[in-house]
């Protein structure tokens, strides 16, 4: 992520969870920044022409996020991380809103690594979100993994703390999700 943690995020989450409504006025400030760096992380990978902008997508995933009634905040770490997955739907929604064409014979093939470190203009966020989906539903804890790298732009070690796990797990769930996800998105 872009900075050192700060502990009056989960302060300030907890005290929202227990009905504090002037503790949610007080987190956006603080939250905001590295709100926008998630955003960004999500928008590299789509088109070049996309519409939707950082601030849209981070301000409509705080709108949902506050919409939340069910959720007992717990961390930062799980603050930060259920935006990402938030502003992840918010994309496919838009994409789907756009009428994204179909996979077809001129589908990009795409290298996972590559698309984790710079992703190409012309990747086709709706497919590559229904092969993830199709991951989760085989590997629940490996797909979280991809979402928090791919989507959050967290590290390994970042998403091994998120999601409760040694490095060292997290390094043979990615393992695992990269081959299987590869293998999926340049299938013919």
């Amino acid at each position: 992520m872009t900075s050192a943690p700060n502990p009056n995020i989960t302060r300030l989450l907890l005290e929202w969870s227990g009905g504090n409504e002037a503790a949610l006025e007080n987190l956006f400030p603080l939250v905001y920044e590295e709100l926008r760096v998630i955003a960004q992380n999500h928008l590299r990978r789509e088109r070049s022409s996309h519409t939707l902008q950082r601030t849209a997508l981070v301000h409509e995933a705080f709108l949902r996020l506050v919409d939340q009634q069910s959720v007992t905040w717990q961390s930062r770490a799980h603050f930060f991380a259920l935006a990402s997955q938030m502003m992840r739907r918010i994309l496919v929604d838009h994409a789907r809103r756009r009428g994204a064409a179909k996979r077809g014979p001129d589908a990009v093939k795409v290298d996972l690594d590559s698309v984790l470190d710079e992703a190409p203009s012309d990747l086709d966020f709706e497919e590559f979100d229904q092969v993830l989906k199709r991951f989760e539903t085989l590997e629940p804890r490996s797909g979280r993994l991809v979402e928090l790298r791919f989507f959050g732009g967290l590290n390994i070690e970042e998403a091994a703390g998120v999601l409760e796990i040694s490095v060292a797990t997290a390094k043979r769930d990615w393992a695992v999700a990269r081959a299987w996800l590869q293998r999926e998105l340049t299938r013919a």
